[in-house]
């Protein structure tokens, strides 16, 4: 790879560019809430899976792949996440343009940080789809509560 300035690198024939700065740069009030302001948006974490679990996608695959996103809102979510640093952009000069876009080192740490909450979400859609306790007569079973 060879860089051409300090914002822009070519590679393959292709152009990598350097997303601009955070829209927000802080103060946090903690590590989670500097964390979930990279990740907040309804498709950011989808995305950041659909790119952990296919490697490199075009813009078309990653819409084939996100059912029910808009082409505003998944254009707005990936410029967000490259300012962010969690993806890169390029872009390869060939008629068609041919845009891919590809993680980051920065984007698969959260996508391995955001494993934990994935198995939670998945224990909690379990426990949504399982039947409900059985009533009885002194109350329901396994709700927490004590009849008095």
């Amino acid at each position: 790879m060879t860089t051409t300035s300090p914002t822009t690198a070519v590679r393959a024939g292709g152009t990598r560019t350097t997303p601009p700065p955070s829209p927000r740069q802080g103060p946090y009030v903690c590590g989670l809430d500097a964390a979930m302001d990279v990740v907040s948006g309804k498709w950011k974490a989808l995305i950041l899976w659909e790119l952990e679990e296919h490697g490199v996608r075009r813009y078309a695959e990653m819409r084939r792949g996100l059912p029910g996103v808009s082409d505003k809102v998944l254009a707005q979510q990936l410029r967000e996440m490259e300012a962010d640093g969690l993806l890169v952009r390029e872009v390869f000069p060939e008629v068609p343009p041919r845009v891919e876009y590809s993680l980051t080192e920065h984007g698969s740490a959260l996508n391995t940080a955001l494993g934990a909450l994935g198995d939670w979400g998945q224990d909690r859609i379990e426990r949504l789809q399982a039947p409900a306790p059985a009533e009885t007569a002194g109350g329901r079973q396994g709700s927490g509560w004590r009849a008095s």
